[in-house]
């Protein structure tokens, strides 16, 4: 019996699982690659064409599909039973795991050449190659080849499919190639190429086409034949067709059936097909799927269930299934089957149900579990097949390298994955014979392997592997003859040349000989080298080494793989001639900016290491300006442009391993000095100045012969040189300068070479001239401890302006100055407190600017430091003279000044009564008084009376305050008399008058159907009215509002009665009127006007439109909407249309737009505004305006410009 078809692994470990049911319930027919693709027709030749996908690109949470390359024609459902025939793996997992995603490793790119796809002839021959580069890589990759989705190539290797590898050690690039010979026209298809190494992943796929020749007329096939494989032993084993399918095959001839197997095949049930398939001899099954799957038969609709088992699952092994079938009648009876047996509820086989579902689990699956399973429901039965599928025993641990020696035990021990597993041992590729008389013992402890040799000899070397089903591992065995017994060894020795050398060694056995090479070559003895041996002791004398004497030398022992080495160095010391360069005193002088290169022979064996120093420093042969180099028996210096720094001692140091040679170069750069520090300039004139420097630090190897002077002002960049002799001292005094104007000056160092460069500029200055005195000094006010001076700006300030005053004063009697003011002050006035009462000053000011202080301005006569008194006086502000009147609630906020020394006493009364500060604020300072009344009420008004006190001297004031109010409603409104169309009207002035006199009255009438109040005269002074033309049959209702300064009662004064106005015998005849219609279309009466606005300021359009009904008024700028813009205010007011532009700028230009719209039509009228004083650049750029506008209003304004 066939094994089943069964799930394999891609790549990265995770299973290719079965494929889920299509949308309409019925399970898709898979599509499974096979060893050989068929012939392909239209739907497989779209399958063909598909690249592979890479193996972990599938979604974790979906059914994974199992590809069949079979035709989409339909199969019958009952053909899916046997295992022969699996095209869908059912569920190896619970439901509730499928959610759970799929760890996938990380993919990376391997393959830096991948193989393309190609066009073939049949009988034609191809390579298809792939490169790996192993740049990064520790190991060789691993490779694969797959034919469809998982063929593995590597098994079906044989005269038509070779695999080869190679690398270049040069490039680092293994080349993996695939020769296919004599391509068949199934070979056709799409193949891929697999890469990995450790945690990195790469595939790649590729399409080979085969080109058959046209076969004329149709053969007779026999299904019998069709579908049997080739055999091992024929001509095509090895080949990448292995199931023939519906070709012809032209072997040995079976006789032809007498019975219809095609018809047996159809009427039977999916679990019959392999017996009938065995009976008559057919063995390709997947053929005979692939052509039974054209033959449609109806399917008989269920009646017991609504959903059946699938085809088929497939579970790994240890793992657990669940089998669900869902129920057309819950009530059935349900009996569940394995292989015909009935299965009873035990721990392994548990059964649940869940409304319609029944559910059959089987945990741990084994290998027993593998059968067929049924579920029967009253008469009716579905059917399944569980594969098991039986993980791969891996290699958990490799076999480790031996390295041994002959008659010793060797011991290789392996570790597999699983206990129990069948391993095969292999020698260099053929299985290790493990029989009785065997060599070779082979044992197992649980997982681990054990491969024993107990008494190894030289034959036993050579690779040795272990199989399993899930991988191999090797290793390499190499047993060696025992080493020779080395009792001295060579000892490397360096001689002096001219000196004698000596080699010896001892080895064991003694009675070995041997010969003695150098370099490789066989030496000889000669007069002058003799080789010499005495039992164990072998020696290699030379009396007088030369230098080709020196290099490697080896003793070979006769017999024996072992050798014995040395090296032998001849050395000769170093040495230096500097007698060569003709320098005094080995001194080499050379300007700045030239090239210097000295040249030193030298000797020495080996070639000395040559080391050029300046102090600590290492001179390096790869240095740019400054580099040594050394070649053969000379040794340079080279400095490619010489600067002041290179001046200094050099050192010459030769090394090798027969001694040490120093000796020294002195080099002196000579170059032009230093620039001298910035100078100073202590003291500053009027248009002159004083400057000092110091010498330069660096005279440039030269005395300093002078310094030249230079000056500029500060906004210049023209120097001027103020002297063409040089000056030998380090001060200078330039003059004739500007006053006002800031200079700098800075200096040049000229030496034998050459002129320095200048140096920093001094800090500017400023040639200033102190102002002249201040002028008017007056004594302004004196007190009894201060004294206050008043006095002028100077008469001239001069270019430094004026930076404040200083205030000092002197008693009387002492010529000691003291300043009264710390800090300059800008004001021409100050008070100078702090002095005593009753002395006598004397007080000067000067004025001080950025040169210095002028000439002090002093008081002519001595001042005393004493208070005078001045009488108090009040002085009423004019409109306090008058009433002050205010409204309840405004606030109220008198000052009036005062004058008087020494301070006065103010105090305030209201009624002959001290006022109460919590209801008024009253303020005081030496020269006003305010009072402050937040919210003013009628209780405050009255007369307030002022008293300003000195010692004996009083004066007072009045003010009187008035808070008025809204006055009451007349006290009682009466109808004295109707008459005819009039009404006489009576009433008394109000009580409250609001505490101001009632200007006049407001008279109100209302008729009594509508009581809606219209006003019939206002401002009357009387108590007294008549109100006539009234209208005759109406009633009429009165009421009157009073009113004073601040304005109507909150309320009015009804008449109690109305006044009916009584016909007299008149009927008055209502005349008929035609309503007139007022409707009209929009019409702008005054158009928009072309407006100039000045940026900054708002700007206003207007216009006006008739139209009824009211229109719709929109306004647009540039034939665009303006909706919901803060820049912009839109009015319209009986038909009065107005646009105000907030601060416009230039950007706000432009075409505006009053459009009136209403359901008898619209209208529109234009303007254009132009916005002038432009912004700049950086300032529309601020304002966040778009670049293209800002383009377009540059552009404007520079067309605008010359027109102008």
């Amino acid at each position: 019996m066939p094994e089943p078809t069964k799930k394999e692994e891609t790549p990265n470990g995770q299973p290719e699982e079965s494929v889920a049911p299509d949308s309409n319930g019925a399970l898709p027919l898979p599509e499974i690659s096979l060893e050989v693709s068929p012939p392909p027709d239209k739907d497989d030749d779209a399958a063909a064409s598909t690249p592979s996908p890479t193996p972990p690109s599938e979604d974790a949470n979906s059914l994974k599909k199992l590809s069949i390359e079979l035709p989409n024609d339909s199969i019958p459902v009952s053909a899916m039973g046997r295992k022969d025939s699996v095209w869908s793996l059912g569920e190896g997992q619970t439901v509730e795991d499928l959610d759970k995603p799929i760890d996938t490793p990380p993919l990376s790119t391997l393959l830096i050449e991948k193989p393309l796809s190609a066009s073939i002839a049949v009988g034609a021959d191809i390579i298809f190659i792939a490169k790996v580069e192993a740049k990064d890589l520790l190991r060789k990759p691993t490779v694969k080849w797959f034919k469809g989705k998982w063929m593995d190539l590597a098994s079906k290797t044989g005269k038509h499919l070779q695999l080869k590898e190679t690398f270049d050690r040069f490039t680092k690039i293994h080349t993996f190639e695939m020769h296919i010979i004599k391509a068949k026209e199934n070979y056709g298809g799409n193949y891929r190429c697999e890469v990995t190494y450790k945690d990195k992943f790469d595939s790649c796929s590729f399409d080979l086409e085969v080109k058959e020749a046209e076969q004329s007329g149709s053969q007779s096939i026999d299904i019998r034949s069709a579908f049997k494989r080739s055999s091992e032993g024929q001509d095509d084993a090895g080949e990448l067709d292995f199931s023939g399918l519906l070709k012809h095959r032209e072997h040995k001839q079976e006789e032809v059936p007498e019975v219809d197997v095609w018809e047996i095949l159809k009427n039977a049930r999916p679990d019959e097909y392999e017996k009938i398939a065995f009976t008559y001899g057919i063995t390709d099954l997947r053929g005979l799927l692939k052509r039974l799957k054209k033959t449609k038969k109806e399917e008989k609709k269920s009646e017991a269930f609504a959903k059946k088992l699938e085809s088929a699952y497939q579970v790994d092994k240890g793992g657990k299934i669940r089998f669900v079938v869902d129920l057309a009648d819950p009530t059935v009876e349900l009996k569940w089957y394995k292989n015909g047996q009935e299965i009873r509820p035990t721990p392994k086989y548990i059964f649940e149900h869940k409304g319609t579902q029944r559910i059959m689990v089987i945990n741990n699956c084994t290998m027993n579990d593998d059968a067929a399973y049924s579920v029967a429901a009253g008469d009716e039965k579905c059917a399944t097949e569980l594969f098991v599928k039986e993980l791969p025993v891996k290699i958990v641990k490799n076999i480790e390298p031996v390295k041994t020696t002959v008659n010793e035990r060797i011991e290789l021990e392996c570790e597999v994955s699983e206990e129990g597993a069948q391993v095969k041992w292999m020698k260099n590729g053929v299985e290790v014979p493990t029989g009785v008389r065997s060599r070779y013992r082979v044992k197992c402890e649980g997982t681990k392997h054990f491969l024993v040799i107990d008494d190894a000899s030289k034959e036993d070397t050579g690779t040795y592997s272990i199989m399993a089903t899930g991988g191999t591992s090797e290793a390499r065995v190499q047993v060696d003859l025992k080493p020779l017994k080395i009792l001295q060894d060579l000892q490397d020795v360096t001689v002096m040349l001219g000196q004698p050398l000596k080699l010896h060694c001892e080895i064991y056995p003694g009675n070995v000989p041997g010969r003695w090479y150098r370099n490789g070559q066989l030496i000889q003895p000669n007069d002058r080298i003799n080789i010499l041996h005495r039992a164990k002791n072998h020696r290699l004398e030379i009396e007088a080494s030369s230098l080709h004497d020196s290099g490697d030398y080896t003793f070979v022992p006769e017999g024996y793989s072992q050798s014995l080495s040395a090296k032998i160095h001849i050395i000769d010391p170093p040495k230096v001639y500097l007698e060569n360069l003709n320098f005094p005193d080995n001194t080499v002088t050379i300007v700045a900016g030239n090239k210097l290169r000295l040249e030193i022979p030298i000797s020495g064996e080996p070639a000395p290491r040559v080391v050029w120093m300046k102090g600590e420093r290492v001179i390096l042969d790869s240095g740019h300006r400054v580099h040594a180099e050394t070649y053969g028996d000379q040794t340079s210096l080279t400095i490619e442009v010489t600067e002041r720094e290179d001046t200094g001692n050099y050192k010459i140091v030769l090394q090798n391993e027969a001694g040490e040679a120093t000796a020294s170069v002195r080099v002196k750069v000579v170059d032009i000095p230093d620039p001298p520090d910035a100078p100073l300039v202590p003291v500053v004139g009027g248009d002159w100045c004083s400057m000092t420097w110091e010498p330069p630090l660096y005279d440039g190897g030269s005395p300093i012969l002078g310094y030249f002077v230079e000056r500029k002002k500060k906004q210049s960049s023209r120097w001027m040189r103020l002297n063409f002799d040089l000056i030998k001292e380090t001060t200078f005094e330039p003059k004739k300068m500007i006053e006002g104007v800031p200079y700098e000056v800075r200096i040049f160092a000229v030496n034998a070479i050459g002129v320095s460069k200048p140096s920093e500029p001094s800090k500017a200055f400023v040639p200033l001239a102190v102002t002249s005195e201040p002028t008017m000094l007056v004594v302004d006010d004196v007190t009894d401890n201060t004294v206050t001076m008043k006095w002028r700006p100077p008469d001239t300030i001069g270019a430094a302006g004026l930076d404040g005053y200083l205030v000092e004063y002197c008693i009387e009697g002492t010529d000691e100055w003291v300043a009264a003011n710390k800090e300059l002050t800008e004001k021409t006035k100050y008070t100078i407190t702090g002095l005593p009462t009753g002395v006598k000053i004397l007080a000067r000011v000067k004025a001080i600017n950025a040169a210095g202080a002028s000439s002090p301005r002093t008081i002519q006569h001595s001042i005393l430091v004493k208070e005078v008194i001045e009488p108090p006086k009040i002085r009423i502000p004019r409109h306090l003279k008058q009433t002050y009147t205010r409204k309840v609630g405004e606030a109220v906020n008198i000052v009036v000044p005062f004058l008087g020394k020494p301070r006065p006493k103010v105090s305030w009364l209201k009624a002959g009564q001290p006022i109460d500060p919590s209801h008024v604020s009253i303020r005081n300072t030496d020269c006003d008084s305010i009072i402050f009344i937040r919210k003013a009420e009628r209780s405050h008004s009255g007369k307030f009376e002022m008293t300003v006190q000195v010692e004996n001297h009083v004066d007072t004031a009045i003010i009187d305050i008035q808070i008025v109010d809204l006055p009451g409603p007349p006290q009682t409104v009466t109808i004295e008399e109707v008459w005819g169309g009039n009404v006489a009207l009576d009433w008394s002035p109000p009580k409250d008058s609001g505490n101001a006199p009632i200007t006049g009255y407001t008279i109100q009438k209302a008729d009594k159907r509508t009581m809606e109040w219209y006003t019939c005269i206002e401002h009357y002074h009387r108590t007294c009215i008549t109100i006539n033309e009234l209208v005759v049959g109406n009633e009429y209702f009165f009421r009157i509002y009073s009113e004073n300064m601040c304005g109507l009662s909150e309320c009015a004064t009804q008449t109690k009665n109305s006044a009916l106005i009584v016909k007299e015998g008149l009927q008055m005849k209502t005349p008929e009127y035609t309503d007139r219609d007022f409707k009209e279309a929009p019409k702008f009466t005054q158009p928009l006007i072309n407006t100039f606005a000045v940026a900054g300021y708002n700007a206003t359009l207007n216009c006006s439109v008739r139209a009824n009904p009211r229109p719709k008024v929109i306004w647009m700028k540039n034939k665009i909407t303006i909706i919901d813009d803060p820049r912009y205010r839109m009015f319209s007011n009986q038909g009065v249309c107005t646009l105000e532009i907030r601060k416009p700028n230039p950007y706000d230009g432009g075409m505006y737009t009053c459009k009136a719209t209403n359901d008898l039509g619209e209208a529109q009228v234009d303007c254009k505004l132009e916005v002038k004083g432009g912004f700049t650049f950086s300032e529309l750029m601020q304002r966040g305006v778009p670049l293209h506008l800002i383009d377009k209003y540059m552009n404007e304004t520079k067309t605008d410009e010359p027109e102008k």
